[in-house]
């Protein structure tokens, strides 16, 4: 059994986390992503499906568990699965996502501090980096699934009995297996490939992350040139998982990759389509322009970072929902102009 790196916080042993660069990088520096870890489904002879069981715990910043706190809106699932966002705290050590936004930093429903005490008392031999998203079983007190590739067709699928009344058809069968097909080229192309660039450690690794990521923004741009979304006249998963992204690109994955090809705001047809869905409650509750903006975590931000121009008065004072909010006029590329989803039957 490995050995860990323990650090104290109000007299609980938490495990430092293992970084990406510390086993996420190849000899060329290249990243590569870890697996998920807790990929077990939901249903007959898995985890249960109820209401009041579980949380879903997600970090603003986090492209991966945006997702997932999107879906969850969408759906309705607000009233079946609580949610969290957590945040990393200040220590000497990384200890990972902490629950921030609880009273005394206690999740009340688990009685834990960070998420890894909840990853461990699921598998204490976890050797990964504790990541979100998190579904937990706080009942169990423990994570049951942090399967950002499958969290959102569960909640579409698994969880359909818990769905709101007319909530959208986000994985309709018809087109499950296309849907399938583009989130591995998402992954692989947009959403990955940014952070590829971003935690690469060599010039080639880098340039590799960088070119994929542009050329695969170039592709979708011109798939969404005669259609309103991903697959046509209506919202769907796919369109979910290249939102978050986009919503990233200026205000972040900019700052981090060096000098871009383009800017979100430069693409004839991926600026307003990653408009017309913010423009849904649901995508708009669950985005946090201010947050991707900022390059430390605002609430913990030394006193002389406010002298920052850009920080102290260009993020502060900057009306993002007012900028996204503009129209669009993609409901003309729709044969059903009047919605933007297909209702569940």
């Amino acid at each position: 059994m490995a050995e860990h790196e323990y650090y104290e916080v109000n007299g609980r042993q938490i495990r430092v986390r293992p970084t990406e660069s510390g086993q996420e990088i190849d000899e060329y520096g290249n990243f590569h992503r870890q697996p998920n870890h807790f990929t077990k489904g939901f249903g007959e002879g898995e985890n249960p499906v109820e209401a009041d069981r579980y949380i879903l715990f997600w970090g603003k910043g986090c492209n991966w568990s945006n997702r997932a706190s999107i879906a969850r809106e969408l759906l309705g699932l607000d009233k079946a699965i609580k949610v969290e966002i957590v945040d990393w705290g200040d220590y000497e050590k990384p200890l990972g996502w902490e629950f921030v936004n609880s009273p005394d930093h206690i999740n009340k429903e688990t009685g834990a501090q960070f998420l890894s005490e909840l990853y461990y008392n699921a598998d204490d031999d976890y050797e990964g980096r504790t990541t979100v998203p998190a579904l937990v079983d706080y009942k169990e007190k423990k994570v049951v699934n942090n399967d950002y590739h499958h969290l959102t067709n569960h909640f579409e699928t698994a969880f359909k009995p818990l769905h709101k009344k007319g909530a959208p058809d986000l994985y309709p069968e018809e087109l499950r297996e296309e849907i399938d097909k583009l989130n591995v080229w998402l992954f692989e192309n947009v959403n990955n490939a940014v952070y590829r660039a971003q935690f690469a450690e060599s010039l080639q690794a880098f340039k590799d992350g960088y070119e994929t990521f542009f050329a695969g923004l170039e592709a979708m741009d011109k798939r969404l040139e005669n259609q309103r979304f991903l697959f046509g006249d209506y919202i769907t998963d796919s369109d979910i998982r290249l939102y978050t992204t986009l919503a990233r690109f200026d205000y972040s994955y900019s700052r981090n990759i060096g000098p871009c090809v383009h800017r979100l705001v430069d693409y004839k047809n991926l600026w307003p389509y990653a408009r017309d869905l913010y423009q849904i409650p649901a995508f708009r509750h669950n985005t946090y322009f201010k947050d991707f903006a900022a390059s430390e975590d605002l609430t913990h931000a030394p006193e002389d970072y406010w002298e920052n121009v850009y920080y102290d008065i260009v993020v502060q004072e900057t009306d993002w929902d007012t900028i996204w909010s503009q129209p669009t006029g993609r409901e003309a590329l729709s044969k059903d102009p009047a919605h933007k989803w297909k209702a569940e039957k």
